[in-house]
């Protein structure tokens, strides 16, 4: 078994080149959260993975194999429930009121500018077709949102505090 103890997050500072010739390794969005795990990648090598606690892959990542050959983490397809306004009497601000019930649900969630996605989930389907929007099953990636305070975001230089005189 090849073990991987490195990530580097999005293979930034790869060269295209480098990453377009890796193996990969296609990981739902439950085992992406893991830390410690067996998968298989493309080439048919059984890879260890142990990484930091708490770490979480993401789509486009890029793992660093003890014999420093790399493999690219891809999002698989799973069933998400996808998330929409009607086309008949809803707007975009229906989407800003789901994502704000299902976070105070502490629902994990992708949110795009004209959908969400989370995991299936009847009883939280029934709320949102409750509120007019639709609902369908889906087989699609999925990449939720990391939250506010999670480690390893991005960030857009708005480090300072925002009160301007």
């Amino acid at each position: 078994m090849l073990l991987i103890s490195k990530l580097i997050p999005q293979g930034q500072g790869l060269a295209p080149v480098l990453l377009k010739r890796a193996a990969t390794v296609e990981l739902d969005w439950d085992l992406r959260q893991k830390s410690r795990f067996e998968a298989s990648d493309t080439v048919g090598r059984q890879i260890g993975i142990f990484l930091a606690r708490g770490t979480v892959l993401r789509g486009g990542d890029v793992l660093v194999a003890e014999d420093g050959s790399l493999i690219r983490v891809i999002a698989a397809p799973q069933s998400v429930l996808r998330i929409t306004p009607c086309s008949t009497h809803g707007s975009g601000f229906d989407l800003i009121r789901a994502a704000y019930h299902l976070g105070n649900r502490h629902v994990p969630i992708e949110l795009k500018p004209d959908h969400l996605k989370i995991e299936p989930d009847h009883v939280l389907a029934d709320m949102l077709r409750a509120m007019h929007l639709t609902v369908v099953e889906v087989n699609e990636a999925f990449e939720p949102e990391s939250g506010a305070y999670a480690s390893g975001g991005h960030s857009h230089g708005h480090d300072d505090d925002h009160h301007h005189a």
